[in-house]
C-alpha cells in the first residue's frame, strides 16, 4: 500500500494496488495521477450518482476461491440508461471488474485472445460468435461514457471518457469485447454471479442506501414533470429514465434536476389493476411498483407489465394478461439457443419448446425505468415454454435479453399488494368465462345422459323435463350483464 498527499488539498491518499496508476480524492474530488513516486492533479472527476447499489468502496467477498477487495469505481452511462463498474484487488494483488447493471452482476478479467475476433461494427445482438473453442451470443454492443468516479482505477478517467464495448454470453460465461482503445479489442472474461455467490461483506445496509440515494437531487420521492407541470413520482437513486404519466416525456433525473430527454404528447388515461408506488409485501420483502407500460402483439392484443423494485430482492416484472398474472425474472445464466430460427432453448437440464414469435410494440410506458424506453419501442420476442414456466427472448438492435416467468394465481397478487391492488379482481374475466363455458358443458353432458331414457317417452314427462332446463340454463345468458365486473 502506498499513501500520498493530495496536491489539491492535502488529505492523504492512498493506493492499495499496485497496478492502480489514479484515484479519486474523497475529499475535493481531484484526480491523482501516479507516475513513480511522484503524483500530480489532472482535474476533477464528477462524484458518482449515488445510487441503490448495496456495493461500496471496501466491500470485501471471494470469487473462485480467492478473496478480494472493491478499491474503485466508474459509473457510466450509455443512450438506454447507466451501470457502474468496481474494480477489485484480490488478495494475490491482482484484479478484476464486477460489473454492477439493474442488479445483474457480472465478473471479469483481461485475458489474451487466441484466434480471430469480429469488429465492433460486425456485432450484431442475437448472433454467434467463435471466440476460442465457444461459441458466444452476442448480447449487447454500446457506447458510452464516464460520469462519475471514485477510488483507485487501473487507467486515466475523467468526466466525458468514452468507452465502445460489446458483451457475450455462453450459459453463465460472460466476455466484454472492449474497443475504447483502438479496432482490436481487450478481451475480458468471466460469468455472471449473484451477490450471495459472492459472499460479500460490508455491503451498504437498507438505511444506508435510502439515506445517500438521490444525495445530488434533493432526496425527492416526486417531483414536478418539467414539461407539463405534472407531478411524478419516484424511488431517487434507483432509476434515472422517467416517463411522464400524464403527457409522456421522457425526463433523466440523473443530476441536481430533472430535464426533458423528448417531449411527449398528452395521452388518455390509461386505466391499470395496479398504481405507480403501489406496494407489495412477497416472502418478506417490500416492493414498490416503480414503472408500467402497456404493449401490444402483431394481431393487437395487449398486455401490461410492471417493473417492481425492492432494495434487497432488486428488479422484477408482473405481467398482467386476459389469462391472468406472471411473474418475469431478468435471467443471468442464459439458456442455449442456436439462432432465433431455432425450436428449442435449453436452460440448464430442461428443454423448452417454441411456443410462438412475435413483434411487440410499447403502447403507453409511465414511472420509472432501469432503461430508457418510450411509446412506439419495437422488440421481436421469441417465447418458450415448458410445463408451467416460460422463457422468452427479446431482441432489439441494441440488446437481446432472456426471462423465465411462472403464474401468479390472482389470490396471490392479491395478498401480496392487500390494500394497493384496488383495481384486481378476484379472477380474470376470460378464466372466469372460460370456467363458466366448461362447467355448463359438463351439466349438459350429464343431464343428456339423462335424458336418453325418456327420449322413446313423448310424453308429460319429457315435456316438464325440457321445461326445467329452459328455465335453469337460458335465463343466466340471456340477462347476463357483459360489463359486470363481478
Amino acid at each position: 500500500m502506498q499513501t500520498v498527499s493530495c496536491p489539491s488539498c492535502g488529505a492523504p491518499v492512498q493506493f492499495k494496488s499496485h497496478a492502480a496508476v489514479m484515484a479519486v480524492c474523497e475529499f475535493c474530488r481531484a484526480s491523482i495521477l501516479k507516475d513513480g513516486d511522484a503524483v500530480k492533479d489532472v482535474g476533477k472527476l464528477s462524484a458518482v450518482l449515488e445510487d441503490y447499489s448495496p456495493i461500496q468502496i471496501g466491500t470485501a467477498g471471494s470469487y473462485a476461491g480467492r478473496g478480494f477487495t472493491v478499491v474503485g469505481r466508474i459509473q457510466l452511462r450509455y443512450a438506454q440508461g447507466m451501470w457502474n463498474e468496481w474494480y477489485l484487488l484480490y488478495d494475490d494483488a491482482s484484479a478484476a471488474w464486477l460489473g454492477d447493471a439493474s442488479g445483474q452482476y457480472t465478473i471479469t478479467t483481461a485475458r489474451p485472445a487466441s484466434g480471430p475476433l469480429p469488429s465492433f461494427d460486425e456485432i450484431v445482438p442475437g448472433n454467434l460468435y467463435p471466440i476460442g473453442s465457444e461459441h458466444f451470443t452476442a448480447a449487447d454492443k454500446r457506447e458510452g461514457e464516464c460520469i462519475g468516479g471514485q477510488g483507485e482505477l487501473p487507467f486515466r478517467v475523467g468526466d466525458g471518457w468514452r468507452i465502445r464495448a460489446a458483451d457475450l454470453r455462453c450459459g453463465a460465461a460472460f466476455i466484454t469485447l472492449d474497443y475504447t482503445d483502438g479496432a482490436v479489442p481487450v478481451v475480458y472474461n468471466g460469468k455472471a454471479v449473484t451477490l450471495p455467490e459472492l459472499t460479500c461483506q460490508l455491503l451498504r445496509s437498507d438505511e444506508e442506501i435510502k439515506a445517500s440515494a438521490g444525495r445530488y437531487r434533493g432526496k425527492l420521492d416526486a417531483l414536478d414533470c418539467p414539461s407539463c407541470g405534472s407531478a411524478i413520482s419516484y424511488l431517487p437513486g434507483v432509476t434515472t429514465s422517467l416517463v411522464c404519466p400524464a403527457c409522456s416525456a421522457q425526463l433523466d433525473a440523473a443530476g441536481p434536476e430533472a430535464r426533458v430527454l423528448a417531449a411527449g404528447a398528452q395521452v388518455e388515461a390509461v386505466i391499470s389493476s395496479l398504481e405507480l408506488g403501489a406496494t407489495a409485501s412477497i416472502s418478506g420483502e417490500q416492493y414498490t411498483v416503480i414503472g408500467a407500460m402497456v404493449r401490444a402483439d402483431d394481431e393487437g392484443a395487449t398486455w401490461t407489465e410492471y417493473l417492481l423494485y425492492g432494495t434487497k430482492g432488486g428488479f422484477f416484472w408482473l405481467v398482467e394478461t386476459d389469462e391472468g398474472w406472471s411473474r418475469a425474472q431478468v435471467l443471468g445464466d442464459w439458456p442455449a439457443w442456436n439462432t432465433p430460427a431455432a425450436s428449442s432453448a435449453t436452460l440448464g437440464q430442461d428443454r423448452y419448446e417454441k411456443l410462438v414469435d412475435y413483434e411487440a410494440t410499447v403502447r403507453y410506458a409511465a414511472g420509472a425505468f432501469n432503461w430508457r424506453v418510450t411509446a412506439g419501442d419495437k422488440t421481436r420476442v421469441y417465447e418458450f415454454k415448458k410445463s408451467q414456466a416460460t422463457l422468452s427472448a427479446e431482441l432489439s438492435a441494441e440488446e437481446l435479453t432472456w426471462s423465465r416467468s411462472t403464474p401468479v394465481a390472482n389470490d396471490q397478487v392479491l395478498a401480496w399488494f392487500g390494500k394497493s391492488a384496488k383495481g384486481v379482481s378476484a379472477a380474470p374475466k376470460q378464466q372466469a368465462a372460460s370456467n363458466y363455458s366448461t362447467q355448463m358443458k359438463f351439466v349438459w353432458w350429464i343431464l343428456g345422459l339423462n335424458a336418453i331414457p325418456l327420449l322413446a317417452n313423448f310424453g308429460g314427462t319429457f315435456t316438464v323435463l325440457l321445461l326445467a332446463l329452459f328455465a335453469l340454463f337460458i335465463p343466466a345468458p340471456f340477462f347476463k350483464n357483459d360489463g359486470d365486473d363481478t
